[in-house]
């Protein structure tokens, strides 16, 4: 069937990802709002035939599954080396150890955010490694799984784009070489200051953890949480029946298998980029890893590793262990569902199909506007990209040479690093606020969260972020410097969490008598 070029949709192109986000926040139900999402856009794109309508979504959604084959697979181990952890008591013994060493909830969700800062490798494996790792001591101090959630969130993505030896970072410093912007990573380094919206929420986050912050629909659930001991607030996701070998179970059963995955991963990743074999440098090999690739090969090994661990000690037998690799993989067919799915509508709003991003970004470079505002007007369009599509990767891709095109000029040259800056801060607030992103599924998927729960909660924390962030990029514009913008986003934040925490406060008042601050 012969369809329209893909320049051609226009408008329309932004139609299918705001109709599954809308229908996300209204149903708060994920699946069925991505399906009429993609239903919609495949509609669209075949202009009105129903059968060609079907077949594209379907087309769609094995190329997407194609490209993406390797994170499933690294879910899949994932979660069968969760349930091997769990199963053999390594979990419940690091509970146990963790509960009689942080005796506080601010200790808690410190312990849980300091380790989210220090798994920036990539997002994907800090946002399920920090959940499984640090769910039975937020449990046992009443943290909500939304909170839960947010941590691990508010510390994958924002940690990973701003630490050069990541996957996020390789990434942009590829994009910003490729646009002609310089030695990528000294690029990337430079314009790290100027990524207002990643430092502040790691400010965010501090000041959550230390202090009695809740506001929003957040505080809500934290109520809940510290009142009743009801975590999930009437949401609970399925539980499996706790197998847990508590009497074998030691803290080494949980750290051996973490560490491995770590270490495994990071060699993985300077093997596929060429580190080991004398291609690359070790440094430069992460900026050229096959980061997917590198997971599954790190979480294999783990898996291997945890095997020979267990059958040394004798924790599990050979058949438990097999037993809990189908149920771990069991446990993340939800996460595979909502992935598979937002990969589609991503995919449907692809340069190949409907390019909403082709349609923003042209948008941009066809305007018309003051040189001052291009900063905070680069953060919005990035953040509302990044939101309808659901992926920052993409986001920042597709801006970043536009970004460089806008500021090759004389009277532009001056605000590149604000501009870029500006990019990936947007790029990273649309992908928090999504309900289609993958990283916030995984976010949800590994605090064992709602998924729409977590959306609706992060979604006021990043909103107050990105509104001092506006603020300072419109000062970035004027001042073309980081250190002033940053100091007055910085106070507005500060101010605005007293504000709304006084005014959540006063309406409904939080009894912690029954926690330990």
């Amino acid at each position: 069937m012969e369809v329209l070029e893909a320049a051609n949709y226009g408008l329309l192109s932004i139609l299918p990802p705001l109709i599954a986000i809308v229908l996300a926040l209204i149903t708060k139900e994920v699946i069925m709002s991505l399906l009429t999402g993609i239903l919609v856009g495949s509609l669209i794109y075949t202009n009105g035939n129903v059968i060609e309508m079907v077949v594209t979504s379907f087309e769609v959604m094995g190329e997407k599954m194609g490209e993406n084959v390797y994170i499933l697979i690294f879910l899949a181990l994932l979660g069968a080396l969760v349930a091997i952890v769990t199963r053999g008591g390594g979990s419940a013994a690091y509970g146990e150890m963790a509960a009689s060493k942080i005796k506080t909830r601010r200790g808690a969700t410190l312990a849980t955010s300091a380790l989210g800062g220090l798994i920036f490798i990539d997002d994907y494996f800090n946002c399920l490694t920090v959940g499984t790792v640090m769910k039975p001591l937020t449990d046992k101090h009443r943290i909500s799984r939304a909170k839960l959630a947010y941590l691990i969130d508010a510390t994958a993505a924002p940690i990973c784009i701003i630490a050069p030896v990541s996957s996020w970072g390789a990434s942009v410093a590829t994009y910003i070489q490729d646009a002609g912007a310089g030695n990528g990573m000294t690029t990337f380094i430079k314009i790290i200051p100027y990524n207002l919206y990643a430092i502040l929420t790691i400010v965010m986050v501090i000041i959550v953890c230390l202090s009695k912050v809740n506001f929003g629909p957040m505080a809500r659930y934290e109520k809940n949480a510290i009142e009743r001991g009801d975590l999930f607030s009437g949401n609970e996701i399925i539980v499996t029946e706790d197998k847990t070998e508590k009497k074998k179970g030691k803290v080494i059963d949980l750290v051996i298998p973490i560490v491995s995955l770590m270490v495994f991963t990071v060699l993985a990743m300077a093997y596929t980029g060429g580190g080991l074999t004398g291609e690359n440098s070790f440094f430069a090999s992460f900026g050229e890893s096959n980061s997917s690739l590198s997971l599954v090969i790190g979480s294999f090994g783990a898996l291997v590793l945890t095997f020979i661990q267990y059958s040394i000690r004798r924790i599990l037998s050979f058949r438990q262990f097999v037993d809990e690799i189908s149920e771990g993989i069991k446990s993340m067919v939800p996460a595979f569902t909502i992935l598979i799915l937002a990969w589609t509508i991503s995919g449907i709003c692809s340069t190949d199909y409907l390019n909403t991003g082709g349609y923003v970004g042209n948008l941009v470079k066809d305007a018309s506007f003051p040189i001052f505002i291009l900063p905070v007007m680069v953060f919005v369009i990035a953040g509302f990209l990044g939101f309808a599509t659901g992926t920052s990767w993409g986001t920042m891709a597709l801006l970043i040479p536009i970004g460089v095109a806008i500021c090759s000029s004389e009277t532009t040259r001056a605000l590149l690093y604000p501009v870029l800056g500006s990019i990936l801060a947007g790029a990273v607030y649309g992908d928090h606020i999504s309900p289609i992103s993958d990283t916030t599924i995984l976010s949800s998927t590994g605090a064992g969260c709602n998924h729409m729960d977590h959306v609706s909660t992060q979604l006021v924390y990043a909103s107050v972020v990105a509104a001092c962030c506006i603020c300072g990029y419109l000062l970035m514009g004027v001042m073309k410097s980081a250190v002033v913008p940053f100091i007055i986003s910085l106070g507005l934040l500060i101010v605005a969490i007293i504000v709304l925490n006084k005014a959540a406060t006063k309406k409904d008042p939080i009894d912690y008598s029954n926690v330990n601050n």
